[in-house]
């Protein structure tokens, strides 16, 4: 069995592409990882160590030409059998694309690999229930839910080919792209701090940010907050922004509307902190915590640290 993985790679490798490649092996076979980007030859190499036999990195496709890249991925998929995305911004785009054009059957948004039948388990109703997928086609495409198969150390470095495939003129001129830095991705987090608008204006989150650096934690907000100008719209998790799994998922002052849980229910843990006890985020927490948030943050941020410098 072939297996084929795509990554960008126009920064440091990230916990979802080494998930996506170790699923990859986990699915049998040999594993060819095709990248794009400027990363170095001996950064792309460590991808074997979770499972990948070979590199080809693709020098000459910018990160953004999706419609480009989805084509070179399908001049490197005869006789590959599955093909593998992170279920990312770059997934959601380039692996419909490719669907249609290798007629492959698409499996988007799994959180499993393959059950005994085929079939692959997947997330549904924006996460409020999960259904089972199964292909019938020569070739299957499986778009991976970050942090639902943890990544696993299985090999050594691999060899890597550098290539200059241009495969055509790009549809869209990209003029710009601003990445947030200096933060954990969202994506990436297994623990995120989380607030709305019960902290009542953005001068209250230095509060957040202390439990964050203390838990080691990434930043996250409702979507009002972000509308409004208190955060920033990269930290809008939700239906509408960025769809979570952590391991653990603390929201404060987060009333829990649907298309908030849309995009967090997916945690493993979900804490709420809300002076309010009727709040229908309760229903889909695993703890709560019934108090004002001004008065439960700087209290929990100190319980952290004195237990961390007791560990």
């Amino acid at each position: 069995m072939k297996n084929t993985v795509y990554i960008q790679a126009n920064g440091p490798l990230t916990k979802a592409s080494f998930e996506a490649v170790s699923y990859a092996k986990k699915l049998g076979g040999t594993v060819t990882v095709l990248a794009s980007g400027t990363l170095s030859n001996d950064a792309l190499s460590t991808l074997g160590i979770y499972g990948a036999s070979d590199v080809v990195v693709n020098r000459a496709i910018t990160e953004n030409d999706d419609q480009n890249l989805a084509h070179w991925i399908a001049n490197h998929s005869a006789g590959v059998e599955n093909i593998v995305f992170s279920h990312d911004f770059t997934g959601k785009a380039i692996a419909p694309r490719l669907s249609v054009r290798l007629k492959a059957g698409l499996v988007s948004g799994a959180v499993s690999l393959p059950e005994t039948d085929g079939s692959i388990k997947v997330n549904v109703f924006s996460g409020k229930a999960f259904g089972f997928v199964k292909t019938h086609t020569t070739q299957r495409i499986i778009s991976l839910l970050p942090n639902s198969v943890a990544p696993e150390a299985m090999g050594s470095n691999c060899p890597v080919n550098e290539v200059e495939e241009a495969v055509g003129s790009p549809k869209i001129k990209v003029l710009s792209v601003k990445k947030p830095e200096g933060t954990i991705p969202l994506p990436e987090a297994e623990l995120v701090v989380s607030a709305g608008r019960g902290l009542k204006g953005p001068e209250n989150w230095g509060m957040i940010e202390a439990l964050a650096e203390a838990l080691g934690a990434a930043t996250a907000c409702s979507r009002p907050v972000a509308d409004i100008g208190w955060r920033p719209h990269h930290e809008h998790v939700g239906q509408t922004g960025v769809a979570i799994r952590p391991n653990l998922y603390i929201a404060v002052g987060i009333s829990g509307a649907i298309q908030h849980l849309a995009g967090v229910n997916g945690s493993k843990v979900i804490v709420v902190i809300n002076p309010d006890a009727e709040a229908p985020f309760y229903k889909a927490a695993d703890y709560g915590v019934v108090g004002d948030a001004f008065d439960v943050i700087p209290r929990l941020t100190e319980a952290v640290k004195k237990f961390r410098a007791n560990s």
